[in-house]
């Protein structure tokens, strides 16, 4: 076999540089060793790629190169046993293709009034007038995970008001909060810590909120057997009555195992895509200028799918997710036979992994790749194996199109109806990694100046005691 080169630290130094700065490490690897370069995790080699090429030969050569669910086995403490992840071959094929219903075409398109509507309730509720100076100041990207928490609420469990709605929304905002804790990342990477000590210490406080998780959904799934409701169009309706790969109706337990990862991902990882979006729009005037002009076109309550369909608006979101992506790496595959790979012999047990950060950083493909240029989406159309940020492959995100659907719709709401500012508009940001998720280091601080009323109006500024 015949390995593409790679560093020689220990795998203690290079685990911690995972931990701490995992992008710069990339970077740092891939102006030493190139398009392709192996880590040694362990005895284990793996093999991490950057080129589309090679990307494509990863995702396409499915005999000799599988996504295998057992190397994703660390996650199954936070996801559990059945999800998606954990998953290979029929049943991940079969699962994942119950989820495409609820989370595409006609059925997203029911959302749009709604993340509308959530995302007004959410920044108006910042906009109330107090007494104070102009200028009121807020995190976006806490702000931000308030919205795609309410949306995932209804796209996942239908649930948009009422007495299950309020419960759900505040457990799942605790569970998701502690999930991405220091505390509870200590337990998973110490396995000595996983003492349920009771509800004070991290790991039994961590079993006590899956506890309030597995009651509350359990009771939901109860309900809804008894009362079949076919008008309903959620994820959780669709499981309820589904059929396994065997034609046997899904167990409640497998049923509570595909949501925790579509809960990290719908919340956190829209999230992050869109405060990064604000971040550049109020960063870059010529941007905020040319959406705003392209945005203004539709009138007053636009229709969404009209949004959606906007060309600036959609380069916009597209290069956002290409700086950032919601994945800056794919999920490992693993090599169950012989195969070449851009000129190297990779052997059975070998792990490849394509590193999507690097690929929306190449020269060659992203010109000064460090900018924010949107128009680079408009001059230009990319292939799955170029521009790749929900990942690829059988293990692409199953949400991307809600996502995508989500990010424009917020976007737009926020950007038509209110004027915002940075509050530091010198600072550079920097990511930071919460989970696997890279959201600004500081939270991007903003400053809601005004309303944005219609032509002929006059704003209203808007006042804070803060």
């Amino acid at each position: 076999m015949k390995l593409p080169e790679g560093p020689k630290a220990s795998p203690q130094w290079l685990s911690h540089q995972f931990k701490t700065d995992p992008l710069a490490l990339m970077d740092a690897m891939s102006d030493r060793y190139g398009d392709i370069f192996t880590i040694m995790a362990g005895s284990t080699p793996t093999v991490y790629v950057s080129k589309p090429q090679g990307i494509k030969q990863i995702f396409t050569s499915a005999k000799e190169i599988t996504a295998s669910g057992k190397l994703n086995e660390h996650s199954a403490l936070l996801v559990g046993n059945n999800g998606l992840l954990m998953l290979d071959g029929l049943r991940h094929k079969h699962r994942r293709q119950l989820l495409m219903p609820p989370l595409h075409g006609t059925r997203v398109q029911e959302y749009g009034q709604r993340i509308c509507q959530v995302t007004d309730k959410v920044m108006n509720n910042l906009a109330m007038p107090a007494a104070g100076y102009a200028g009121k100041s807020f995190y976006a990207y806490p702000t931000m995970q308030k919205i795609t928490l309410e949306v995932i609420l209804q796209a996942l469990f239908g649930l948009d008001s009422g007495e299950r709605y309020e419960q759900f929304r505040q457990l799942l905002s605790n569970f998701l909060t502690f999930a991405r804790s220091r505390w509870l990342k200590f337990s998973l990477s110490y396995p000595f810590l996983r003492q349920d000590l009771g509800r004070w210490s991290p790991w039994g406080h961590w079993l006590d909120l899956q506890r309030q998780f597995d009651k509350l959904l359990y009771t939901e799934i109860a309900e809804r057997r008894s009362q079949a409701d076919p008008s309903r169009t959620d994820v959780l309706s669709e499981l309820i009555f589904a059929r396994d790969e065997t034609g046997q109706a899904i167990t409640d337990e497998d049923i509570r195992d595909m949501f925790p990862s579509l809960l990290f991902g719908g919340q956190d990882a829209s999230a992050t895509a869109i405060t990064w979006s604000l971040y550049w729009i109020h960063r870059l005037t010529d941007v905020r200028e040319r959406l705003l002009a392209e945005l203004d076109t539709l009138g007053e309550s636009p229709d969404p799918m009209k949004i959606v369909a906007l060309p600036y608006l959609s380069a916009v979101c597209n290069e956002a997710l290409r700086i950032y992506p919601t994945q800056v790496v794919t999920f490992p595959r693993l090599v169950e036979s012989p195969i070449q790979v851009m000129g190297y012999e990779l052997s059975p047990g070998t792990v490849v992994i394509g590193c999507i950060y690097l690929t929306h950083q190449r020269e060659d493909l992203y010109p000064q790749p460090k900018q924010f240029q949107p128009e680079r989406f408009l001059e230009r159309q990319y292939s799955p194996y170029e521009f790749l940020p929900f990942g690829g492959g059988a293990r692409r995100c199953p949400g991307e199109v809600l996502a995508l659907f989500e990010m424009k719709l917020v976007l737009a709401t926020i950007l038509s109806r209110y004027q915002l500012a940075l509050a530091h508009q010198e600072k550079i940001e920097k990511p930071k990694a919460i989970g696997i998720n890279y959201p600004p280091a500081s939270g991007l601080k903003m400053l809601m100046l005004c309303r944005r009323l219609s032509q002929g109006e006059s704003p209203q500024l808007v006042t804070s005691s803060t």
